[in-house]
């Protein structure tokens, strides 16, 4: 039987949460139609070595140094044999039955979905309940830690950009599917459990580079694809903001993100330049009225 069905995963020195994971993955990774790769992203927690005894079927690729989030997940992509890719995080799992007959029958159902967007639960306990009133609906993009791709879309555009080096790349590639008129369908019948406390993450040493890569990957994005009348006021917009919700408070780290992310637009500026692909008015009209993408899935929805 050929492969449909493409389970990729990239870790670095998580060896518990992988394990975890690959543990729900069982039944899924027991079909003909599936196959799992995953990216050892430089670990040194003898990552490479535990998968390779515990699941011998899986394929496994060893980054001797790490080389990032993003360039591993463009490895993986590469590698694909299956028509759908399926992405998690180390510390994602699935709580929705049948999730690939539910991705296989969203691409089949509208032909030109060019990524699925899953409904994510972000905490370390599960959820009292997993029932949605949400429906299926176009949106604008997908979160990293859980998605499926039809891979004639990801065939079709760039690959993700690796001097993002986290954050934003989810968006770049939404960007260009929508100038080549792929859809990206979000479809929370398909429910993930993203093992994370965001509150706690605040209070993490990598904090203040983490902010400083989701802005500057927010502020990459505006230059690469806004229309140039449109970026000094979404741009001042933005700067404002996190003044007052990071300096103003007190935050002196967040505070150091800021300046390094604005310092990072200028670093980046030849790169920026290379891979600009302008939205056209109209398009960009047409893309800021699409809901938002969902993130966060409270239960209590």
């Amino acid at each position: 039987m050929s492969i449909r069905f493409s389970i990729l995963i990239t870790t670095h020195n998580r060896c518990s949460e992988l394990l975890y994971t690959l543990s729900t993955l069982s039944l899924l990774l027991n079909r003909e139609d599936v196959e799992c790769i995953v990216c050892d992203d430089g670990s040194s927690d003898d990552t490479f070595n535990l998968v390779q005894q515990l699941h011998p079927t899986i394929k496994l690729i060893h980054n001797l140094r790490s080389i990032g989030l993003i360039g591993s997940r463009n490895k993986l992509l590469a590698m694909a044999r299956g028509q759908y890719s399926i992405s998690l995080d180390d510390d994602a799992h699935f709580l929705s039955e049948h999730p690939l007959e539910h991705i296989e029958q969203t691409f089949q159902t509208i032909p030109d979905c060019g990524v699925i967007a899953f409904r994510i639960y972000w905490g370390k306990a599960a959820p009292l309940h997993t029932k949605t009133n949400e429906l299926p609906e176009r949106v604008k993009g997908f979160v990293g830690c859980g998605h499926a791709w039809n891979m004639e879309a990801w065939r079709s555009i760039p690959e993700y950009p690796t001097w993002f080096v986290f954050y934003g790349e989810e968006d770049f590639a939404a960007y260009h599917l929508f100038k080549k008129k792929w859809q990206i369908r979000y479809v929370p019948n398909i429910l993930i459990q993203h093992r994370v406390n965001v509150t706690e993450r605040k209070h993490q040493s990598d904090y203040r580079i983490r902010l400083r890569r989701s802005l500057r990957a927010g502020w990459f994005l505006m230059l690469l694809f806004f229309p140039w009348n449109t970026i000094p006021r979404r741009w001042m917009h933005s700067f404002l903001t996190q003044l007052k919700k990071r300096t103003f408070n007190g935050d002196f780290p967040g505070t150091i993100a800021i300046l390094q992310a604005m310092a990072d637009m200028v670093i980046y500026l030849p790169k920026i330049i290379t891979h600009t692909s302008k939205l056209t008015p109209q398009e960009f009209e047409h893309y800021t009225k699409l809901k938002d993408t969902p993130i966060y899935w409270n239960p209590a929805q």
